[in-house]
């Protein structure tokens, strides 16, 4: 018997209609697969000299990227390039002729006439402030460098282990170097002058002062740029705000004020005293301070030291300045106003000067209050705590250092710091 063809063959339950269903489904997949895939190239050889020609495009973004986190870090190596360009730009013409020679040395050098005794003079003008704003570039530097790395390391050695605390420990170290050098180069420089010690007729006699030794010169513009620097970490948010905060940006107003002015209208010697009472008792401050961060076994003795000089220098000896330009301001030295003889003590002068004078008094009366209160609650609770500070623990969340901030004496967005 011939066997049935195919087209008689009766179907098996169904299953090769199930079966070409199954075809016809499963072709229709991998047509749509294969119209939805993108043809591949012809060599993978081609594709991966492709990829190697587009990765070099990504290599000047990286380098960008880490050069802006290392400076990030880093905050003294922008300042550090700044200070290297002028030093090459220098040592191109390294004469007075050079503009450069403005921004790194005093200028309006007066030799003495033939047979007078005595050093060469300075005179004043306007490269005066390019010589303030490379010091204060300087001054930038070296905050950073040694806060970073000099005092952070010193912060970790003394066991300090919240970053917030470690930042104001770094702070006051820092202020602590800086008046600690600044105090004796003051009395230094004041030795040399009529108003030693705080000699309130000194200031007046010979008025105008119009030339200085180089010393007197130097160190009067370096403690106008760093009070130039100080307002620049304030205006970045480089430091951060205490509950003083503006009791701060007032003191800053006012004390730049008192620089320029008197800078300006010949009254340093007056300025000179003023800077050292500061200087000096700031040196106190920032050790007692910085005592207070490393529960340094004499803290309590030494914030009575500092309490006892803050008293005598910024009241006591401000005082009689203050005095002084009541009295002796008018009987001591030339008294009128003469624009062509530069003669600017006068009743105008007079009135502007004891006005921002006395606004830093009040200002000082206000930290000597909460000094006293700072000690009082030591005395009837046995608490030690800064009273200007906010609470030190906030630098640990957003309010201090960010999630990925570094220890690095940077301002807000990067770390907080004073």
């Amino acid at each position: 018997m011939a066997a049935p063809t195919h087209s008689q063959r009766p179907p098996v339950c169904g299953g090769s209609a199930r079966r070409r269903k199954t075809e016809q489904a499963t072709a229709t997949v991998t047509i749509t697969a294969t119209a939805t895939t993108p043809l591949e190239p012809a060599s993978n050889g081609h594709v991966q000299h492709e990829a190697k020609t587009a990765r070099p495009r990504k290599k000047p973004r990286s380098l960008l990227r880490r050069l802006k986190r290392r400076a990030i870090k880093h905050t003294w190596s922008i300042p550090l390039l700044l200070l290297v360009a002028f030093a090459s730009l220098y040592t191109l013409d390294p004469t007075d002729t050079n503009i450069i020679h403005h921004f790194i040395f005093l200028s309006y050098r007066q030799d003495p006439a033939p047979g007078t005794p005595g050093p060469a003079q300075y005179g004043k003008g306007l490269w005066d402030i390019a010589f303030v704003s490379f010091y204060t570039i300087v001054l930038t530097f070296t905050r950073e460098f040694i806060m970073q790395e000099l005092l952070h390391p010193l912060a970790r050695a003394c066991g300090i282990k919240s970053r917030a605390k470690q930042l104001r420990f770094m702070e006051q170290m820092y202020t602590a170097i800086y008046f600690g050098i600044s105090g004796p180069v003051g009395l230094y420089v004041m030795r040399r002058t009529p108003v030693w010690y705080f000699n309130t007729r000194g200031m007046y006699e010979m008025f105008p002062h119009r030339t200085h030794e180089a010393v007197f010169k130097f160190y009067y513009l370096f403690e106008a740029a760093y009070w130039a620097q100080q307002a620049l970490v304030m205006v970045l948010g480089m430091e951060k705000p205490r509950k003083d905060y503006k009791e701060l940006v007032a003191h800053h107003i006012v004390t730049l004020a008192l620089i320029g002015l008197s800078y300006r209208f010949h009254f340093t010697y007056i300025g000179i005293a003023v800077y050292i009472t500061h200087d000096i008792s700031d040196f106190f401050l920032a050790v007692s301070k910085s005592f207070h961060y490393i529960d340094f076994p004499l803290v309590i003795p030494f914030y009575a030291l500092n309490v006892g000089t803050w008293i005598y220098l910024r009241h006591y000896l401000n005082l009689r300045i203050l005095w002084s330009l009541l009295t002796e301001f008018r009987t001591v030295g030339p008294y009128e106003l003469n624009w062509e003889t530069q003669q600017y003590k006068c009743w105008i002068s007079n009135i502007i000067t004891f006005a921002l004078l006395a606004m830093l008094q009040s200002l000082n009366l206000f930290w000597l209050y909460c000094l006293l209160r700072s000690a009082w609650r030591f005395i009837s609770t046995g608490e030690k705590k800064d009273d200007r500070s906010e609470d030190e623990e906030e630098g640990e969340g957003e309010g201090g250092l960010n999630g990925n901030a570094k220890v690095n004496g940077s301002g807000n967005g990067v770390a907080k710091a004073h």
